[in-house]
């Protein structure tokens, strides 16, 4: 897999593409869709399948100090795609020029000129350029005015209603782990490099491996039945914490998953954590027995629901 910048030249073995225009953060199913038809088109026509995501997000842009809303990094998607057949991956750095263009600027200037596509899939709905002014038709329209065809894919429903990053977000600020995971196709899963914390966890007995949110949206503060993904390829069943630990002061946002049976030292490791289950909400506990006696109860209730 390549990652490709828009503000550097495309390689020469990598224009001609198809490329899957969108966002694309979580690469729901929805999203799956369209880089599916993308890589469909590419394989069809012997050409590279390009999938383009934006950094910043556009919302970020507009709106600096809105709460965070990511549901993948970069890296994420990059292995997503990759994964989807894609070759590349196209990270459109979303600054004030690029804001500026209207839809058509930005099939001649970017589409066309900057990354010399041959192909563009996107979902019905998707719009793009100054005051939404590029929309499928436009694409259609203008793109065959440089040689770039066009291709829109419809929603994918669940439940009737379409699959989108929206329906996935509310889930989890709801707790609700099973719909995002439905919606997802996986789990949501936070990654970071584990760091120092206050070592409390391991003089109780239950050792935690903190790591920051970053970017990612907050789900609901509480306890999780949660599974780690380590560097080496293992797989661990654990509890978590994500809150910022009412029984501590000061109080510290953290995810804070203490893995059955492990005890070995990840500081500095960069782990996947997956969201299983919704157990309970954070609460505060008086002593250490209180806590240790909720944090034992959590553990006993999450390896059950993870057997399950």
């Amino acid at each position: 897999m390549v990652r490709l910048d828009s503000q550097l030249p495309v390689p020469a073995d990598l224009r001609g593409a198809i490329l899957a225009l969108g966002n694309f953060d979580g690469f729901h199913l929805g999203h799956q869709a369209v880089v599916g038809e993308a890589v469909r088109w590419a394989e069809a026509e012997g050409r590279p399948a390009i999938v383009a995501t934006f950094d910043p997000h556009p919302r970020r842009f507009f709106v600096p100090d809105a709460p965070w809303f990511r549901l993948t990094t970069l890296d994420q998607r990059e292995a997503l795609f990759a994964a989807a057949g894609a070759a590349a991956m196209l990270v459109i750095r979303f600054d004030a020029a690029v804001a500026a263009m209207t839809g058509p600027e930005w099939i001649a200037q970017m589409l066309h000129a900057r990354f010399g596509v041959a192909g563009v899939v996107t979902g019905e709905d998707f719009t793009f350029g100054r005051d939404r002014s590029g929309t499928t038709a436009v694409l259609a329209e203008s793109g065959a005015q440089y040689g770039v065809a066009a291709r829109a894919v419809g929603p994918v429903l669940d439940a009737g209603l379409p699959v989108s990053s929206t329906r996935i977000r509310a889930a989890l600020e709801a707790g609700d782990c099973a719909t995002a995971t439905r919606l997802l196709s996986r789990p949501f899963t936070v990654q970071g490099k584990v760091q120092h914390g206050d070592k409390l966890g391991r003089t109780i007995g239950f050792p935690t491996a903190n790591l920051p949110m970053g970017h990612y949206l907050r789900p609901r503060y509480g306890i999780y039945a949660v599974r780690g993904r380590l560097p080496d390829g293992r797989v661990l069943d654990g509890a978590a914490n994500l809150g910022v630990r009412p029984s501590f002061d000061p109080p510290k946002e953290l995810l804070e998953p203490h893995f059955f049976d492990f005890a070995e030292d990840l500081y500095g490791q960069d782990i996947a954590v997956e969201f299983h289950a919704f157990l309970r909400p954070e609460a505060k506990y008086d002593g250490l027995a209180a806590l240790t006696a909720a944090i034992a109860a959590d553990c006993a209730r999450a390896r059950a629901v993870l057997a399950g």
